[in-house]
């Protein structure tokens, strides 16, 4: 290892980053594998010590303003312009073996997305041969704000877990991560929501107090960090890995269409594995990777995707993904609760939401995430159900489920989030995926659609992805509430900023059954 080296950036800022040379006779046709963390260059989440073992050379560089790097931290703003420097000052380098391949997981693949595209396209002599990219996304904005709600669990969350990164002592670190976070617990409930930095870190924390007082991911501030338009430009083979309880999975998958509609599909995984998981074989299967592309090894895998298929708990090789085969059925909500293919003859299903006493989230993805119970949940009285009668034969869900609901309230702004759950003959309701949508938010008065005479929006709310089987005898369950905090935010209901409001409104909510498009939901089912 070679530690400590300092890499120029374009402004004359120097992060610093550490070289790792495989022992012994180096494969020479192995690409050096170019690793950009904000979370240290000695932890485990860069895999540099295997990868080096491997026969790679490694750099694994920290981020600007992280890990003794100069300059200050402002996450995902910088990553394109320190990404770019870094990739040209590797390839002048005695070392470099020639070509270059990226690797990382979360933050560190985004670090990837934020420069290949446009070096792919405006510098291809010093742009990316490959990438690896597991758990991450190519727009941070997108998750923040998924569909107008904010994310706070994550985003305070993870503004907490960084601001600890800069407690002196690595000890005092590993203590309060393995104790129970009291404080960031209480900060979740904390209105407005631009107090609650204060509240867990004991000042303000600078990006998140910009991302608060962004709503629109319109805003510049938004579109400069977001690289999903220059996806197809990326023509550099891609190894995608991610888990059906991902925090980032709709947006990974969705740019895995964009390079497969370019011509460039990636090859792709996809198992029962959440943020954290330890159990991907990311780390494996991005060596084989490179060994195939780089080295002429023989391929491992009989199909460039594999899929994990919940419910049946077995994996599947495929052409693409979705699946070919796969075709929307369509399920109609019913008055009293009931799902089914036949179109409702009218009605409506009332709950009442209080932002005082907001609908907890349960399970859904993140750290330590999987399939929940949710029979207790659906005892609320702010949960609405709706449950199909047991089916006559296996069902496989297979893609991105898309519900669409007539809905109103008697508040100015109001959230919809919907789940689909797996309903057991003795009576378990597994959650499987879930999604939401705000209507009346700053960021979603664009997009808002118009109220019709009777006062119901139709508002379209895409689900986690999925690819599971209901057994026959089990019924498909679906859930409406308006709130699932603090993974997402409680809605206070007055319409004002999200960074200020302070003042909750009790709103009445309400699903219509009827009109020309009753409430529903599209399932993608492979057959």
């Amino acid at each position: 290892m070679r530690r400590g080296l300092r890499v120029p950036m374009d402004d004359g800022v120097e992060l610093l980053a550490d070289l790792h040379l495989p022992v012994g006779a180096a494969e020479p046709r192995l690409p050096t594998v170019v690793v950009r963390s904000p979370y240290g260059r000695h932890g485990s989440l860069t895999h540099a010590p295997a990868l080096a073992g491997a026969g790679f050379t490694v750099l694994v560089q920290s981020c600007r303003g992280t890990g003794g790097s100069g300059g200050r931290f402002r996450p995902q703003l910088d990553e394109q312009r320190d990404g770019m420097a870094t990739h040209r000052w590797v390839r002048r380098q005695p070392w470099f073996t020639g070509t270059v391949a990226t690797y990382g997981e979360s933050y560190l693949g985004y670090t990837q997305w934020a420069v290949a595209g446009r070096m792919c396209r405006d510098d291809p002599g010093n742009a990316p041969d490959a990438l690896c990219l597991n758990v991450t996304m190519a727009d941070f904005g997108a998750v923040t704000w998924n569909r107008g709600a904010f994310s706070l669990a994550g985003s305070l969350g993870w503004s907490r877990r960084m601001a600890l990164r800069g407690m002196r002592g690595a000890l005092v670190r590993a203590w309060l991560a393995r104790r129970p976070d009291r404080k960031l617990a209480e900060a979740f409930d904390v209105l407005p929501l631009s107090h609650g930095d204060t509240a867990v870190a004991g000042h303000p924390i600078a990006w998140y107090q910009d991302w608060l007082a962004h709503e629109k991911l319109t805003d510049d501030y938004w579109t400069r960090q977001s690289h999903t338009a220059s996806v197809p430009d990326v023509t550099a083979p891609v190894y995608l890995a991610t888990g059906w309880y991902d925090i980032f999975l709709p947006w990974q998958l969705r740019n895995y269409a964009q390079l497969a509609a370019a011509g460039r599909p990636p090859r792709l995984t996809i198992g029962p594995w959440d943020h954290g998981s330890e159990q991907s074989p990311f780390l494996a299967e991005s060596i084989a990777f490179l060994k195939e592309h780089f080295a002429g090894a023989p391929a491992t895998r009989p199909a460039p995707v594999r899929a994990f298929l919940t419910g049946a708990q077995r994996w599947h090789d495929l052409p693409a993904w979705p699946p070919p085969g796969t075709a929307a059925r369509r399920w109609y909500l019913h008055p009293r609760g009931r799902l089914d293919v036949a179109v409702p003859n009218g009605g409506s299903t009332g709950y009442t939401y209080d932002p005082d006493r907001p609908t907890p989230a349960l399970g859904g993805p993140g750290l330590a995430a999987g399939p929940v119970d949710n029979r207790a949940h659906e005892r609320r009285a702010d949960v609405a159900v709706f449950r199909s009668p047991p089916l006559g034969h296996a069902v496989v869900l297979a893609g991105e489920p898309i519900a669409r609901v007539r809905f109103r309230s008697t508040a100015a702004s109001a959230d919809v989030f919907i789940r689909i759950c797996d309903v057991h003959p003795d009576g378990r309701s597994m959650s499987v995926c879930d999604g939401i949508r705000r209507v009346g938010g700053v960021g979603t008065a664009a997009t808002d659609p118009r109220p019709d005479a009777d006062g119901f929006v139709e508002l379209e709310v895409p689900l986690w992805p999925a690819f599971h089987r209901f057994a026959a005898g089990h019924r498909v369950g679906v859930q409406v509430s308006s709130g699932a905090h603090p993974r997402y935010a409680r809605n206070p209901g007055s319409g004002a900023p999200a960074a200020t409001a302070a003042t909750t409104v009790r709103a009445h909510q309400e699903i219509s059954h009827g009109g020309a498009h009753p409430s529903r939901l599209d399932l993608p089912v492979w057959t």
